[in-house]
């Protein structure tokens, strides 16, 4: 797998550095929403190893929850349809939100995502992207904690694959183009 990758990015400990940097972020910020409750929820499954690891660093009591919602199929570029296949578990209404997203590409999914979350009445929604990539086209979404700014580049690793391979890797990195075009 390791000889699939054109370049690292972000390598393991660049990783757990900035999710802990996010994760003390989120608890200075939510410090006194404890009695409403803390919500992350995560899109299956690209997003779960980066919000297990947020979970941990985040120094309040989170409750954990999965969406999968498809959008991609085993293409390298979002088809625009959108279905949820798994909903949330929890009830949102009245609680604090925080939605880990993994990347944030053309951002067409988390806003259709948000936007689903939204009419469920949650007390606040934010979005906490471990990357966001840089694309001439994206949709306007606030993020209110975003990793790193990363390259408009096929990535994986960290969560993120390639027709379900590479999610294992402990770092993310560019994969190279001959293995998807």
């Amino acid at each position: 797998m390791h000889d699939d990758i054109k370049e690292v990015l972000y390598t393991q400990e660049e990783l757990a550095r900035r999710v802990g940097e996010i994760g003390a972020a989120i608890t200075r910020d939510y410090a006194d929403a404890v009695d409403e409750g803390i919500v992350l929820v995560s899109v299956l499954r690209g997003a779960a190893i980066f919000m297990a690891d947020l979970a941990r660093a985040i120094q309040l009591p989170v409750e954990m929850d999965y969406m999968a919602i498809s959008s991609y199929g085993n293409g390298a570029k979002s088809s625009g349809v959108v279905r949820i296949l798994k909903d949330l578990s929890s009830e949102i209404e009245g609680r604090h939100v925080i939605v880990a997203e993994d990347i944030l590409d053309s951002g067409l999914t988390l806003k259709y995502l948000l936007k689903n979350l939204a009419s469920r009445k949650p007390a606040s929604l934010a979005v906490a992207t471990l990357l966001r990539k840089d694309t001439e086209v994206q949709a306007d979404i606030d993020c209110r904690y975003v990793g790193f700014e990363c390259p408009d580049e096929f990535i994986v690793g960290y969560g993120l694959d390639y027709a379900e391979r590479y999610r294992n890797l402990p770092y993310i990195g560019i994969l190279k183009p001959e293995l998807y075009s």
